[in-house]
């Protein structure tokens, strides 16, 4: 289990752009096609507030919708779910299980091998490149 990382609303604020905060912190979600794609190198994306490696480049693929998304995460212990019963639907979402920033929602219609869809919110992942010279 990841130790968990609590701040002050107001240390957030300070970290964190507008667009960030209202997503993390504030369950909001980005407009879909507006985040600007990742790279597609070796890496791994980051949870934006604490650092935390939440997906890896090889398990993301286009589903279309405007979102990057993933097969599973980096490790299961990585994200936590809950029940999401805003905007008079049923949905599970996603969090980062060190600091609980809200990233996005996982759907069961995704691809092989898992058949899961993590959609993330872009704005809620730093991407890493992978270090070269760890091979």
């Amino acid at each position: 289990m990841p130790q968990k990382i609590t701040k002050t609303d107001a240390e957030w604020r300070a970290q964190l752009s507008d667009l960030a905060y209202k997503v993390t912190r504030k369950h909001g979600t980005e407009r879909a096609f507006t985040h600007d794609d990742f790279p597609k190198v070796p890496g791994q994306f980051a949870c934006v507030c604490c650092g935390a490696p939440l997906f890896r480049q090889h398990d993301k693929f286009d589903s279309g919708t405007g979102w990057p998304s993933f097969t599973r995460p980096a490790d299961p212990d990585a994200v936590a779910e809950r029940t999401d019963r805003s905007l008079f639907m049923k949905r599970t979402e996603v969090h980062c299980a060190r600091c609980e920033a809200h990233l996005g929602h996982v759907f069961p219609d995704g691809p092989a091998p898992t058949g899961l869809r993590y959609c993330i919110n872009g704005v809620a992942l730093k991407f890493e490149p992978q270090d070269e010279t760890a091979r």
